[in-house]
């Protein structure tokens, strides 16, 4: 069984503390701000072609009456 060394040994790496990474929304949020016109034409954009599809399936998927 091999032998670990102690925590003190000179070979030994002392871990700093780790400052966790910012998450993925505060950095979307941070980008958000910093390109705000262009942020606000690709989240228009999405909104009116995801407004087009949901409305273009509606259509095709409209049931038939009888008369």
């Amino acid at each position: 069984m091999p032998e670990s060394s102690p925590p003190d040994a000179p070979g030994a790496t002392t871990a700093a503390p780790a400052v966790p990474p910012p998450s993925f929304v505060k950095l979307a949020m941070r980008n958000m701000v910093r390109k705000g016109r262009q942020s606000l034409l690709h989240f228009g954009l999405t909104a009116v072609g995801l407004s087009s599809l949901l409305l273009l399936l509606a259509w095709f998927g409209r049931p038939t009456l009888p008369q």
